[in-house]
């Protein structure tokens, strides 16, 4: 195998991002696939290699939670993910070999694995330390990299991605919309970007999540953890996770670990924001994108439906899938 910038077409679209400039490998060991560093040619900041991760970032202070999640619990569910991947972009994995995929939050790297086994050509970056996680999972699928890096200082140029995706991702940033703005910029024109936020509940559900994440982000992770596990004993009752999780969220996953890890997940976070389908629609439309179209929810049923469409469902999504215009 050689280096990653010969074995992944992706890593060649890397930048500074600072000056937006080429990088440049400081390679001198010809037995190694990984170089020590990435330098700036024209500012000469440099970006290290750590366990097999290219680093752009000093500061990952606000996704702390993240990087305890996604090292602590496996949730890697092959099948399920292969069902929520494509119910959530729109695509099958198999569509999209070949072709060059940003995949913006990849947490720890179970769609990344998912593309990587389809031979696409993945870039895979998250900002919190779960990027290690996904290192470990994608280390034998050589058309899949992993950078850790910022949602606002994307390092890589513009418009140079066939597809690119973001799932519950840019409403745990500080400001969900100029995150937004960076990733439309890496989709070539022609390109699609699919993009999946928490929805807005009713006004008395907002209301009572905010006070429950005024408590809980006060919390450590392990004493949060703790409580999760009663989310999760919760979530395994029948009656009560079809009403109960109306009120106060709590997952109702069958597997049990993964149910403390999705309780986690929207406990555990700084940033929480919630949002319209026509505000998300909006931001596609200022970004020069048309063709958009609402991917429904994974799961199905008459009351689920009901309750969806009248924003009840506490943790349920918004999302779309657009085509970015060709001038």
């Amino acid at each position: 195998m050689g280096s990653p910038m010969e074995t992944n077409t992706c890593l060649s679209l890397l930048r500074c991002p600072d000056c937006g400039a080429d990088l440049k490998s400081d390679m001198t060991d010809t037995e190694s696939t990984l170089p020590d560093t990435l330098q700036c040619q024209s500012c000469q900041r440099t970006f290290p290699y750590i366990n097999g991760v290219i680093r752009f970032v000093k500061d990952d202070s606000y996704t702390t939670s993240f990087s305890h999640q996604w090292n602590r619990f496996e949730v890697q569910q092959p099948a399920e993910d292969t069902r929520t991947f494509q119910a959530k972009t729109g695509l099958a994995p198999a569509q999209l070999t070949g072709k060059q995929v940003l995949d913006a939050g990849c947490g720890g790297g179970r769609y990344a694995a998912l593309l990587g086994q389809h031979g696409v050509h993945a870039l895979a970056m998250d900002l919190s330390q779960s990027v290690e996680r996904a290192a470990d999972l994608c280390n034998s699928y050589p058309t899949v990299s992993v950078i850790q890096a910022s949602l606002f200082e994307i390092p890589l140029t513009t418009e140079c991605f066939d597809f690119a995706f973001s799932i519950g991702v840019l409403h745990h940033s500080p400001d969900p919309r100029k995150a937004f703005h960076e990733l439309a910029a890496r989709v070539k024109p022609g390109g699609q970007l699919a993009i999946w936020l928490y929805r807005r509940n009713t006004f008395i559900q907002e209301q009572i999540n905010h006070c429950l994440r005024w408590f809980s982000t006060r919390f450590s992770s392990k004493s949060l953890e703790k409580v999760c596990h009663l989310g999760a004993v919760l979530g395994g009752i029948p009656l009560l996770n079809r009403t109960l999780n109306k009120i106060a969220n709590f997952s109702n996953h069958p597997n049990w670990e993964i149910r403390v890890c999705d309780t986690f997940d929207w406990y555990s976070p700084r940033y929480q924001s919630h949002h319209t389908l026509s505000e998300l629609k909006q931001w596609f439309e200022e970004e020069g994108f048309s063709s958009l179209r609402e991917l429904p929810p994974e799961k199905s049923g008459r009351f689920y439906l009901w309750a969806y469409n009248h924003d009840l469902i506490i943790g349920s999504g918004v999302n779309v899938l657009g085509t970015k215009n060709v001038p």
